[in-house]
């Protein structure tokens, strides 16, 4: 077993970056510039679905069915917490419950039409608003930032 894995990230990044101050400045520009921008944008969205659920129909869009213990392990979430999210989200509408039909006891949870919808909805409000927001860019600025995009999507992919 590599001696770093047991380590915790913080550890691994510092001992990473020891030394190339260049690195670590980039990175802590690029996380509050990302950051602050997803802040916004959230705050500007004004969604009506609080960002656990909104996170949680993502998860359910993408890898549904699941079962609400792989749902919470998947939002980094207890069971208690995904149980309370999905009561809130099946009360909107935005979830169907059906029986596993691998284990009768357990319950598979997908996106219903209207939770489609309004995930839909969500990204079209939030894409509108980061296009405002490069509008406001000169060509430079916007042609800049698509060269970029190969890059940040790179930094998407999970370490192995």
């Amino acid at each position: 077993m590599d001696a770093r894995s047991d380590r915790t990230d913080t550890t691994v990044l510092e001992e990473d970056l020891d030394g190339d101050s260049e690195l670590t400045e980039l990175a802590a520009h690029l996380r509050l510039a990302v950051g602050r921008l997803h802040r916004r944008i959230r705050i500007d969205g004004r969604e009506s679905i609080p960002p656990l659920q909104l996170s949680a129909l993502v998860t359910v869009e993408t890898a549904g069915p699941l079962r609400l213990s792989e749902l919470a392990r998947r939002e980094a979430v207890t069971a208690p917490t995904m149980s309370r999210v999905l009561s809130a989200l099946d009360e909107q509408g935005l979830v169907v419950r059906a029986p596993d039909p691998q284990d009768a006891r357990g319950v598979l949870i997908t996106l219903s039409a209207l939770g489609a919808t309004k995930l839909n909805e969500v990204r079209t409000t939030r894409t509108a608003l980061v296009a405002r927001r490069l509008a406001r860019l000169d060509g430079a600025q916007r042609s800049a930032l698509a060269a970029a995009l190969p890059a940040l999507e790179a930094l998407l992919v999970d370490d192995e």
